[in-house]
Parts: C-alpha cells; structure tokens; sequence
C-alpha cells in the first residue's frame, strides 16, 4: 500500500503516516469486510480515504490556485504519455499539484468514476472531469518541455 500513499503525497515521511493510519483504519474496521468484493479492493480504499483526508486536512485539494496555474494549457491530439516509460510517468505524477493529482491517481489509476471522485472530494462531476483534463495537459506539457530538452 505504501506506493499508493506515496502517489498522493510528495513527501516520504508524509507517505509513511499515511500508511501507519490507513493500516490502524484497516485493522479498527476489519469487523466490518463483508467479503462481499476482493479484500484488496476494500484495503485499497482505506487506503486512498485516508490519503484524502490528510490531503484535506492540509488544505491541498484547495484547487483554485492550480486552475490558474493549468490556464492555457491544451492537451495534444495525439497522446506523448505513449513515448514515455512508467517510471518516468510517476515521477511526473509526483509533480502535479496537489489537486490533480488526487484526481489524477484516483481516475487513472485506482478506476475510480468522476461521480466517486466528486463525492469522496466534495466537489462536482464536472470539476472532476476538468482537474482530470487538466493534469492531462499539465503531464503531456511536461513530456513535451523534457522532449524539447
């Protein structure tokens, strides 16, 4: 679980509380897995609540300053993610802002729907689908600037 606090937060020791809690979560609330879905699927969204919650408690999901940061930025038509290796991907995730990144990890990697991550966030469908698009552009602008040396 611990690449997945790490996703969310830049900070390793950040990361690390983050994992010590979600685990105290998990192991608190293990009365309450039905096996109705896989254990890890239910594990992983502790994990992922308890990211957001210390996300939130930081005020990192405040994403005003970043819309402001990602005006002007379009995404290319033709995906330059396609050029790019996995780890060299995360390290760019790693330098989105706070609140694309939340977004980001939770629709392109975890599956999560907009209408789940609006209503794990606090914020509207349409909202999700723009910090979406926009963490797109962000990532593919910085492909494009590493491409261009």
């Amino acid at each position: 679980m611990f690449p997945l606090c790490i996703r969310y937060v830049k900070d390793r020791s950040l990361a690390e509380d983050i994992l010590q809690d979600g685990f105290i979560t998990l192991f608190t609330r293990i009365d309450t897995y039905k096996a109705d879905g896989s254990f890890e699927g239910w594990a992983r969204r502790i994990f992922v609540t308890t990211a957001l919650m210390s996300l939130r408690k930081k005020d990192a999901l405040k994403m005003s300053d970043e819309l402001d940061t990602a005006r002007g930025m379009k995404a290319e038509t033709v995906s330059q993610m396609q050029n790019i290796g996995y780890k060299e991907l995360m390290e760019l995730v790693m330098t989105l802002p706070a609140g694309f990144r939340a977004v980001f990890n939770m629709y392109a990697i975890e599956g999560y729907s907009h209408k789940e991550i609006a209503q794990m966030l606090g914020i509207t469908e349409t909202t999700s689908r723009t910090q979406f698009s926009r963490a797109r552009a962000w990532l593919q602008n910085k492909i494009k600037e590493r491409e261009n040396g």
